[in-house]
């Protein structure tokens, strides 16, 4: 049998955060149409998050029966928080998806999305910059084919460039 997984800091207050969103959804379901019947509009809405606020509730009774992960000596909650629930990696690669979404309109998919590539690569510890290059090219232009031709999905091409390329 294996030893009981340990609680993750911060996991008491996601989970009633969980609980109280849930408990929302169930109030804010009834109303749209109140529980007139089971066929009235408001009918699926309010049992999916009614069992939805039932499995938060579970969830939040068996997080707060697990025992607290210990922190490393002398490291603050804050710190703890930090290298179990946000390392790095996680923080970063968050920021570059942000900064992705920032200029994707204005330098277009193909600008945008091989440096997203390099720069996430970068992240997630490769440091050979020609591999990098070349995986990110290859990558982008598979998805590119696939999507250019055979979904015909229309791919931002930048308001940056639009005066260059006229």
């Amino acid at each position: 049998m294996s030893a009981p997984r340990e609680r993750l800091p911060g996991e008491r207050v996601f989970a009633l955060l969980v609980v109280l969103f849930s408990a929302f959804m169930l109030w804010s379901s009834f109303g749209i149409s109140g529980f007139k019947s089971s066929t009235s509009a408001g009918a699926f809405p309010m049992a999916a998050s009614a069992t939805m606020l039932v499995c938060a509730l579970i969830a939040l009774v068996q997080t707060l029966k697990m025992p607290a992960a210990a922190a490393q000596p002398g490291e603050s909650t804050l710190q703890h928080l930090r290298r179990r629930v946000a390392p790095a990696v996680i923080v970063w690669t968050t920021v570059a998806i942000f900064a992705y979404m920032l200029v994707l309109e204005r330098l277009g998919f193909i600008v945008a999305s091989y440096v997203y590539l390099l720069v996430n690569m970068r992240i997630l510890g490769e440091r050979r910059w020609r591999v990098s290059a070349l995986a990110s090219a290859v990558v982008l232009a598979a998805i590119y084919v696939v999507f250019q031709t055979a979904f015909s999905v229309v791919l931002p091409s930048g308001s940056l460039w639009q005066g260059f390329f006229k």
